[in-house]
């Protein structure tokens, strides 16, 4: 994931979480009561249409501007629309804007816009309580991401634009400083969304608590730490395939319940309709070995799974003192040393794809680098002993991890020293990885990169050695001109095919000096109750409700 956002992980909890919060489940319990009570936010009569999900990570802001971390992220998309938008398979499509136009070297933008998008409706906008989104919104909006005062993470996102500007009410006009193919990406993301104004000059600071978009639904009540409830948005323009006025439901419930199994507990009792996290205290009770719903289970739930943009990989810090590390033999070694396949289907039932193609996750364009990464260890052991005979000694390095993938961290221990590589693990708190990871205190990590946006240059930037940490993503300190200048090539190829090969090739051309280990490209997977149809999973785990139904 890009160095501007949080690493999350929510495909696979582990059990120390569960333990952390254990403390807290008396408490939990206790919210049960108030938490599935809908009380005046939704009427009963309508309770069969409301849905319900736990966000056990908690949402800090509704905020579109901090919309940083994933819980934050799927509340906000049922708030608030922007200019374009992702298909469930990664396509950009229309949203607010309902065409746009590139001009020839791709340095402007034009966009129209729809007259039928209005926001929310609030005293903010006086007698007529709601108006018309216009081109203005957005130029507002989006040079508010830019504002130092506003101090919103997302402000990187327009770092390469040099211009917003409005032609009239329904154009807006973009321009960049230099051609980035992978920008109308960038737009999707759920920074880019608007917001009005008037409420955000009322509201100030609060707005985080009291946001007024355009979505799907609206904001009702949010009771920190407790419930957050969401109502239909009557004012909705998009409609589906028959012409009927999105959304179906008439209201979003989200509790904010923090130990897992209470969560899981809740989603067997129907008590809620998503559970969107696979703890190891009961993955094995939902899950075959294979990754495959439990016979138990068919009859009784429904599970989605598909390619999540994520790459679950170790680092090497090739700028460190050890000799092990700056080893070409070394790293190889521990690249072919370990059995993937194996490791995937003990310690993950089966959920993910085995990191053996380079650092381009499955699910986007420029996946399949060639240099392909085949478990042999025999190879991995000659190897080594060829470093032991050149440098008189055995390899011995540090790897450092948080507790949530302490599991993996010691299958690879347990692996590595049967072909002859001592490794000591260093758990550290999450934050302080984080940390030490991008001032280059670590000579070997465990890392997650997750896609900002879907565009195979989001992980290729990790090799540009312009981007070296602390100022940039490439906490490996790779480097090689001929990468380099593929790099800045790039963004001159607006051909999609053409860019994604070149990706590929560009994600082999590193992968030949191993400055990381793919472990595996994860997965997305949901389990929802049966009466819930129409949500749909997609490569970038965003939560899409709008389409959504529940049956009484």
């Amino acid at each position: 994931m890009s160095y501007f956002v949080t690493n999350i992980q929510p495909l696979l909890m582990r059990n120390n979480r569960s333990k952390q919060h254990s403390s807290l489940v008396i408490f939990a319990l206790v919210l049960i009561l108030v938490c599935f009570s809908c009380g005046a936010e939704v009427k009963e009569e309508k309770a069969g249409q409301v849905f319900r999900y736990n966000e056990f990570a908690n949402i800090t802001s509704l905020d579109p501007a901090f919309a940083r971390v994933l819980p934050n992220i799927w509340a906000t998309t049922q708030l608030f629309n922007g200019l374009v938008q992702l298909d469930d398979s990664l396509n950009v499509t229309a949203d607010i804007a309902k065409d746009w136009y590139i001009s020839k070297e791709g340095l402007h933008y034009e966009f129209l816009l729809r007259d039928d998008v209005y926001y929310h409706k609030s005293k903010v906008f006086g007698d007529a309580l709601t108006r018309k989104v216009v081109a203005d919104d957005f130029v507002y909006s989006l040079n508010r991401l830019r504002d130092p005062k506003v101090a919103s993470p997302g402000g990187w996102v327009l770092q390469n634009v040099e211009k917003i500007e409005a032609t009239n009410d329904s154009i807006l006009n973009i321009k960049l400083k230099k051609p980035f193919p992978a920008f109308l990406g960038l737009l999707t993301m759920r920074y880019c969304s608007v917001v009005p104004k008037e409420a955000v000059k009322k509201f100030d600071e609060n707005f985080r608590s009291q946001p007024i978009g355009t979505g799907a639904f609206y904001f009702k009540n949010w009771e920190e730490d407790v419930k957050l409830v969401l109502r239909k948005n009557p004012l909705y323009f998009e409609k589906d395939d028959e012409g009927i006025y999105l959304p179906y439901l008439e209201a979003v419930a989200i509790t904010f319940i923090p130990d897992i199994q209470s969560e899981f507990m809740l989603f067997l009792q129907g008590k809620l309709d998503l559970l969107n996290s696979l703890d190891s205290s009961y993955k094995d009770e939902l899950l075959t070995t294979d990754g495959e719903l439990s016979q138990d289970y068919q009859g009784r739930i429904n599970m989605q799974k598909g390619p999540y943009l994520n790459t679950e990989y170790l680092g090497f810090y090739l700028d460190a003192k050890s000799e092990a590390i700056r080893s070409p033999l070394v790293r190889e070694a521990i690249n072919i040393g370990f059995d993937r396949k194996k490791m995937i289907a003990y310690l993950r039932n089966n959920i993910g794809f085995i990191g053996n193609r380079g650092f381009i996750p499955r699910g986007l364009p420029g996946h399949g680098a060639s240099t392909a990464i085949r478990y042999n260890p025999e190879r991995a052991t000659a190897l080594i002993e060829e470093f032991k005979r050149k440098k008189g000694k055995i390899p011995e390095i540090t790897l450092a991890t948080d507790a949530n993938y302490l599991d993996i961290c010691e299958y690879l221990q347990r692996a590595l020293e049967k072909i002859g590589v001592k490794i000591k693990i260093d758990v550290m708190p999450p934050a302080t990885l984080k940390q030490a990871r991008s001032s280059g205190k670590l000579e070997m990590f465990r890392a997650s990169w997750i896609a900002d946006y879907p565009d195979a240059e989001n992980y290729l930037s990790l090799f540009y050695s312009k981007n070296y940490s602390p100022s940039g993503p490439n906490y490996t300190h790779y480097k090689k001109d001929e990468f380099d200048l593929r790099y800045e090539k790039s963004f001159e190829i607006t051909d999609p095919k053409l860019r994604a090969l070149n990706y590929r090739e560009m994600d082999s051309l590193a992968m030949i000096e191993y400055p990381i280990v793919p472990l595996y490209y994860d997965q997305v997977i949901r389990f929802t109750q049966k009466k819930i149809s129409g949500l749909k999973i997609n490569p970038v785990n965003v939560l899409k409700l709008k389409s959504v139904k529940k049956k009484q």
